[in-house]
């Protein structure tokens, strides 16, 4: 049988997809971003409904992937000039890539905490007690690894903790995904839903979603109409609730070509 042309253009994108995948083949450009000022109107990688995705659309054109690895190879070949991604995250998959570093000024750098009515002293001790305790078991790092590193990790509520009365109501916008939204039917997920979640099963209470504008999440507790709300609170709101201990440190930085 002999070779026809379609068997030659079959096999020019097998090697053309080859050279992609392994980075080879044509030296990709050379890196232009250099500071977080520099990435502003560029193609920007990121993980597909990561807060960097996000990020990565306000400050250019966000290409989004399902790995870290995907998108180290895209950086690699040029197809993307740089990819926004949590700090912990990018350590990790920088030290296994060659040819690509961390900046070393960072994107954005903002907590994440539980507001606390002023007057609910006791509530805010049972939050902190809870988010020591999913830090110590690795709960905490389990969620954000799901939703910010795009990594497998299933939440296992624990068993040895004896109901109580009541619930704890949570504030919480519709439309922040990674941190809570809705699905086709109208349930609720995201990292906040679940770290909320977790810290409800720890207090042996039940967790009820309560649909605030993300603008008046501060003012819903304040006022009494939630008992908690989550996520990347105003510092001027500290004046009217209290604030737990973190539940994730976030620090956004930019990866690009060495």
């Amino acid at each position: 049988m002999g070779i026809t042309k379609e068997r030659i253009v079959c096999a020019a994108i097998a090697v053309f997809a080859a050279l992609l995948i392994s980075g080879c083949g044509d030296k990709p450009p050379p890196n232009l971003v250099n500071s977080p000022e520099d990435a502003s109107g560029r193609f920007i990688g990121a993980i597909s409904g990561s807060p960097s995705e996000r990020l990565a659309g306000e400050l250019g054109t966000a290409r989004v992937f399902s790995s870290g690895e995907e998108l180290m190879a895209h950086l690699k070949v040029g197809t993307i000039d740089c990819v926004i991604m949590e700090n912990s995250t990018a350590i990790e998959l920088v030290s296994d890539t060659a040819g690509v570093r961390i900046l070393s000024e960072a994107l954005l750098e903002h907590d994440l905490r539980f507001a606390v009515a002023k007057e609910n002293s006791e509530l805010l001790a049972a939050v902190n007690s809870a988010l020591l305790a999913l830090n110590d078991n690795g709960t905490l790092n389990g969620l954000r690894d799901r939703y910010f590193a795009g990594k497998s990790y299933t939440y296992t509520p624990p068993e040895d903790v004896v109901p109580r009365p009541g619930f704890l109501s949570l504030a919480v916008p519709p439309d922040s995904p990674p941190y809570s939204y809705k699905d086709a039917d109208g349930e609720f997920f995201g990292l906040d839903i679940d770290i909320a979640r977790a810290v409800c099963d720890y207090l042996g209470v039940e967790l009820r979603i309560v649909e605030y504008d993300a603008r008046e999440l501060v003012t819903a507790v304040w006022f009494g109409k939630a008992d908690l709300s989550l996520g990347w609170l105003p510092s001027e709101g500290e004046e009217l609730i209290n604030i737990s201990e973190p539940y994730a440190s976030m620090v956004h930085v930019i990866i690009v070509r060495r």
